[in-house]
């Protein structure tokens, strides 16, 4: 698996610093650039493989399994302090690639969520300071928060077509975002009652997007189309999605001491994500359950 992270994430750095011609394992002074041990593809294929490790704090993982299991795959291992420094400098590489992967292709059945992404406990909130000047109070089904929150869309077979992060007071179908989750969203979306609101289903359906729901129970109830009803009972795929984010490759936790490493930890385990095999998908044919506007 980590062979197969440094060709991609090598390739990529490839082209992103021909673009860029930025060295970004600098520390921005004007000094005499001197070769880094360290290349930008190692230290983010480092961070991506993290997700994968099964060690749940960093540093255990950086100091049991980098520093001696994976001292030979890499030219030089640098202290797990000058690392720390270093993972500030690829947050905005490993954004990019984020973005990259996560972009895959629409099917026509589409699925968009949102999970929060606590920064701290709740009655910590106001003595928090790390996070103070960006993360904001949410609410969701579960509660209050004090963070932020991942949107995603999803196609059938569980890939990410788009994803976007907000302070955790921005509501899910703020049309800000929704207009970055469904660029190249078609055919019908599905999604929870958070999403139900008479503006969003016009300036969707203005795009050729039909947004399907559950109906609250102070609002009439409507004809839906049998295929619709079936689809929208197997929403609790992208629920899946989070739960793996969340649960198996850790993209939450509230231990973060600066928002670039919360950055870093989050788009480095959405690049995760898109490296994993076995993805949460619907096993049914797109034709059939469009039918014949397919």
């Amino acid at each position: 698996m980590i062979t197969e992270i440094f060709y991609h994430t090598d390739n990529f750095c490839k082209e992103f610093e021909a673009k860029t011609g930025k060295n970004f394992l600098t520390d921005g002074d004007n000094k005499r650039k001197r070769e880094h041990t360290f290349s930008l593809s190692e230290a983010m294929t480092i961070a991506i493989y993290y997700h994968y490790s099964g060690y749940k704090t960093f540093k255990d993982y950086y100091e049991k399994c980098v520093e001696k299991d994976l001292k030979t795959c890499f030219n030089g291992i640098v202290s797990y302090g000058r690392f720390v420094e270093l993972k500030k400098k690829i947050a905005i590489p490993l954004a990019v690639f984020a973005k990259v992967l996560n972009s895959a292709e629409c099917t026509g059945i589409s699925f968009i969520d949102s999970c929060p992404l606590p920064v701290c406990h709740n009655k910590r909130i106001l003595n928090h300071k790390t996070f103070k000047e960006v993360a904001k109070r949410g609410k969701t089904s579960m509660g209050w928060f004090f963070g932020f929150k991942v949107h995603i869309t999803i196609n059938q077979y569980g890939e990410i077509i788009s994803f976007c992060i907000t302070p955790g007071n921005v509501h899910d179908n703020n049309e800000d975002v929704m207009n970055k989750l469904v660029q190249s969203i078609f055919g019908k979306l599905f999604g929870d009652k958070g999403y139900i609101g008479k503006k969003t289903f016009e300036n969707l359906w203005d795009k050729g997007i039909k947004m399907v729901t559950k109906i609250k129970k102070k609002m009439k109830n409507k004809l839906m189309l049998i295929e619709e009803k079936i689809l929208l009972k197997k929403r609790g795929v992208v629920e899946s999605v989070f739960n793996i984010l969340k649960r198996i490759l850790l993209i939450d936790h509230t231990r973060h001491r600066s928002p670039v490493n919360f950055f870093s930890n989050l788009f480095s385990g959405l690049i995760a994500y898109a490296f994993r095999k076995n993805k949460p998908s619907l096993k049914m044919c797109s034709n059939d359950l469009l039918g014949e506007n397919a």
